[in-house]
Protein backbone atom coordinates (compact mmCIF):
# COMPACT_ATOMS: atom_id res chain seq x y z
CA UNK A 1 0.00 0.00 0.00
CA UNK A 2 0.93 3.66 -0.28
CA UNK A 3 3.03 5.03 2.55
CA UNK A 4 0.15 7.16 3.88
CA UNK A 5 -2.20 4.16 3.97
CA UNK A 6 0.29 2.22 6.11
CA UNK A 7 0.12 4.98 8.71
CA UNK A 8 -3.67 5.12 8.48
CA UNK A 9 -3.80 1.40 9.26
CA UNK A 10 -1.72 1.97 12.41
CA UNK A 11 -4.44 4.28 13.79
CA UNK A 12 -7.32 1.84 13.14
CA UNK A 13 -8.41 -0.25 16.14
CA UNK A 14 -8.89 -4.01 15.60
CA UNK A 15 -12.49 -5.04 15.10
CA UNK A 16 -13.70 -1.49 14.45
CA UNK A 17 -16.32 -0.32 11.98
CA UNK A 18 -14.82 1.71 9.11
CA UNK A 19 -16.15 3.93 6.33
CA UNK A 20 -13.60 4.66 3.58
CA UNK A 21 -14.51 7.68 1.45
CA UNK A 22 -13.12 7.65 -2.06
CA UNK A 23 -11.87 4.14 -1.37
CA UNK A 24 -10.28 3.60 -4.79
CA UNK A 25 -9.66 -0.06 -5.54
CA UNK A 26 -10.49 -1.10 -1.96
CA UNK A 27 -6.93 -2.10 -1.02
CA UNK A 28 -7.05 -0.36 2.37
CA UNK A 29 -10.32 -1.99 3.45
CA UNK A 30 -9.17 -5.37 2.17
CA UNK A 31 -5.94 -5.10 4.15
CA UNK A 32 -7.71 -3.92 7.31
CA UNK A 33 -10.23 -6.75 7.08
CA UNK A 34 -7.41 -9.29 6.79
CA UNK A 35 -5.09 -7.88 9.47
CA UNK A 36 -7.45 -6.18 11.93
CA UNK A 37 -10.80 -7.87 11.29
CA UNK A 38 -12.54 -4.56 10.66
CA UNK A 39 -15.98 -4.30 9.09
CA UNK A 40 -17.08 -1.49 6.86
CA UNK A 41 -17.87 0.04 3.53
CA UNK A 42 -16.11 1.97 0.85
CA UNK A 43 -17.72 4.84 -1.06
CA UNK A 44 -16.53 5.35 -4.61
CA UNK A 45 -17.77 7.00 -7.80
CA UNK A 46 -15.35 5.62 -10.40
CA UNK A 47 -16.81 2.51 -12.14
CA UNK A 48 -13.38 0.91 -12.62
CA UNK A 49 -12.55 1.28 -8.93
CA UNK A 50 -15.97 -0.07 -7.96
CA UNK A 51 -15.32 -3.17 -10.07
CA UNK A 52 -11.90 -3.58 -8.41
CA UNK A 53 -13.52 -3.37 -4.95
CA UNK A 54 -16.04 -6.03 -5.85
CA UNK A 55 -13.25 -8.28 -7.16
CA UNK A 56 -11.44 -7.84 -3.82
CA UNK A 57 -14.58 -8.71 -1.85
CA UNK A 58 -14.88 -5.19 -0.43
CA UNK A 59 -18.33 -3.79 0.38
CA UNK A 60 -18.63 -0.74 -1.86
CA UNK A 61 -21.39 1.82 -2.48
CA UNK A 62 -21.48 4.09 -5.53
CA UNK A 63 -21.80 7.61 -4.14
CA UNK A 64 -20.82 11.17 -4.99
CA UNK A 65 -19.11 12.49 -1.85
CA UNK A 66 -19.88 16.09 -2.76
CA UNK A 67 -23.54 15.28 -2.08
CA UNK A 68 -22.78 14.48 1.55
CA UNK A 69 -23.31 11.51 3.83
CA UNK A 70 -26.98 11.97 4.72
CA UNK A 71 -27.61 8.25 4.14
CA UNK A 72 -25.52 7.40 7.24
CA UNK A 73 -26.65 7.87 10.84
CA UNK A 74 -24.71 9.86 13.44
CA UNK A 75 -21.74 7.97 14.95
CA UNK A 76 -22.52 4.83 12.90
CA UNK A 77 -18.79 4.19 12.34
CA UNK A 78 -15.78 4.15 14.64
CA UNK A 79 -13.52 5.78 12.05
CA UNK A 80 -14.17 7.49 8.72
CA UNK A 81 -11.18 7.62 6.36
CA UNK A 82 -10.54 9.91 3.41
CA UNK A 83 -7.13 9.34 1.82
CA UNK A 84 -5.84 11.74 -0.85
CA UNK A 85 -9.31 13.00 -1.77
CA UNK A 86 -10.37 15.93 0.42
CA UNK A 87 -8.53 18.37 -1.85
CA UNK A 88 -10.74 17.19 -4.74
CA UNK A 89 -14.01 18.01 -2.95
CA UNK A 90 -16.04 21.10 -3.85
CA UNK A 91 -16.76 21.83 -0.17
CA UNK A 92 -14.03 20.14 1.90
CA UNK A 93 -15.14 21.85 5.12
CA UNK A 94 -18.62 20.35 4.77
CA UNK A 95 -17.21 16.91 4.02
CA UNK A 96 -14.95 17.10 7.07
CA UNK A 97 -17.83 18.09 9.34
CA UNK A 98 -19.97 15.27 7.92
CA UNK A 99 -17.16 12.76 8.49
CA UNK A 100 -17.12 13.65 12.18
CA UNK A 101 -20.89 13.43 12.38
CA UNK A 102 -20.92 9.91 10.93
CA UNK A 103 -17.75 8.70 12.69
CA UNK A 104 -16.43 8.97 16.23
CA UNK A 105 -13.06 9.80 14.66
CA UNK A 106 -11.75 10.45 11.19
CA UNK A 107 -8.43 10.17 9.37
CA UNK A 108 -7.60 12.48 6.47
CA UNK A 109 -4.55 12.41 4.20
CA UNK A 110 -3.70 14.95 1.51
CA UNK A 111 -0.72 16.22 -0.51
CA UNK A 112 1.01 19.27 0.96
CA UNK A 113 0.86 22.05 -1.62
CA UNK A 114 3.25 24.09 0.52
CA UNK A 115 6.11 21.64 -0.16
CA UNK A 116 9.36 23.33 -1.12
CA UNK A 117 9.39 21.78 -4.61
CA UNK A 118 6.04 23.35 -5.44
CA UNK A 119 7.15 26.72 -4.05
CA UNK A 120 10.47 26.60 -5.91
CA UNK A 121 8.89 25.66 -9.22
CA UNK A 122 6.35 28.48 -8.98
CA UNK A 123 9.00 31.03 -7.96
CA UNK A 124 11.47 29.95 -10.66
CA UNK A 125 9.15 29.34 -13.60
CA UNK A 126 6.06 31.39 -12.73
CA UNK A 127 3.87 28.41 -13.61
CA UNK A 128 1.94 25.86 -11.59
CA UNK A 129 4.25 22.93 -10.85
CA UNK A 130 3.99 19.55 -12.54
CA UNK A 131 6.07 16.95 -10.74
CA UNK A 132 5.92 13.57 -9.04
CA UNK A 133 4.25 15.38 -6.13
CA UNK A 134 1.73 17.22 -8.36
CA UNK A 135 1.48 15.19 -11.57
CA UNK A 136 -1.20 17.25 -13.35
CA UNK A 137 -1.41 20.36 -15.47
CA UNK A 138 -3.45 23.18 -13.94
CA UNK A 139 -6.31 22.61 -16.39
CA UNK A 140 -6.81 18.86 -15.81
CA UNK A 141 -6.00 18.44 -12.12
CA UNK A 142 -8.60 16.80 -9.86
CA UNK A 143 -7.17 18.92 -7.01
CA UNK A 144 -9.46 21.93 -6.84
CA UNK A 145 -8.62 23.12 -3.32
CA UNK A 146 -4.89 23.55 -2.76
CA UNK A 147 -4.04 23.08 0.89
CA UNK A 148 -1.01 23.13 3.18
CA UNK A 149 -0.52 21.74 6.68
CA UNK A 150 -1.11 25.22 8.12
CA UNK A 151 -4.28 25.76 6.07
CA UNK A 152 -5.74 22.48 7.28
CA UNK A 153 -4.95 23.16 10.93
CA UNK A 154 -6.61 26.58 10.72
CA UNK A 155 -9.72 24.87 9.29
CA UNK A 156 -9.70 22.37 12.17
CA UNK A 157 -9.66 25.24 14.68
CA UNK A 158 -12.52 26.99 12.88
CA UNK A 159 -14.60 23.78 12.90
CA UNK A 160 -13.73 23.05 16.57
CA UNK A 161 -11.95 19.82 15.65
CA UNK A 162 -9.30 18.22 17.87
CA UNK A 163 -6.15 16.89 16.19
CA UNK A 164 -5.37 13.61 17.96
CA UNK A 165 -2.29 12.81 15.88
CA UNK A 166 -0.44 14.31 12.93
CA UNK A 167 2.05 12.41 10.82
CA UNK A 168 4.32 13.92 8.18
CA UNK A 169 5.22 11.55 5.38
CA UNK A 170 7.90 11.73 2.70
CA UNK A 171 8.86 9.11 0.15
CA UNK A 172 12.59 9.80 0.57
CA UNK A 173 14.13 8.58 3.86
CA UNK A 174 16.71 11.40 3.97
CA UNK A 175 13.94 14.00 3.91
CA UNK A 176 12.11 12.64 6.96
CA UNK A 177 14.08 14.58 9.58
CA UNK A 178 13.56 17.82 7.68
CA UNK A 179 9.85 17.05 7.37
CA UNK A 180 9.57 16.55 11.13
CA UNK A 181 11.40 19.82 11.73
CA UNK A 182 9.50 21.97 9.17
CA UNK A 183 6.47 19.95 8.03
CA UNK A 184 4.82 22.73 6.04
CA UNK A 185 7.98 23.17 3.95
CA UNK A 186 9.39 19.64 3.67
CA UNK A 187 6.43 17.28 4.26
CA UNK A 188 5.04 15.74 1.10
CA UNK A 189 1.91 14.14 2.53
CA UNK A 190 -0.12 15.07 5.61
CA UNK A 191 -1.96 12.48 7.70
CA UNK A 192 -4.34 13.74 10.38
CA UNK A 193 -6.27 11.75 12.99
CA UNK A 194 -9.19 13.87 14.20
CA UNK A 195 -12.19 13.96 16.51
CA UNK A 196 -14.85 16.55 17.21
CA UNK A 197 -14.37 18.54 20.40
CA UNK A 198 -16.63 17.05 23.03
CA UNK A 199 -16.76 13.78 21.07
CA UNK A 200 -16.22 10.36 22.59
Amino acid sequence: MRIDLNQVANWIAPGSRILDLGCGDGSLLQSLAATKQVEGYGLEIDPGHISACIARGVNVIEQDLDRGLANFADKSFDTVVMAQAIQTMHFPHRVLADMLRVGKECIVTFPNFGHWKARWHLALHGRMPVSDLLPYEWYDTPNIHFCTFKDFEVLCRELDITILHRQVVTERPRARLLAQWRPNLFGETAIYHLTANGGE
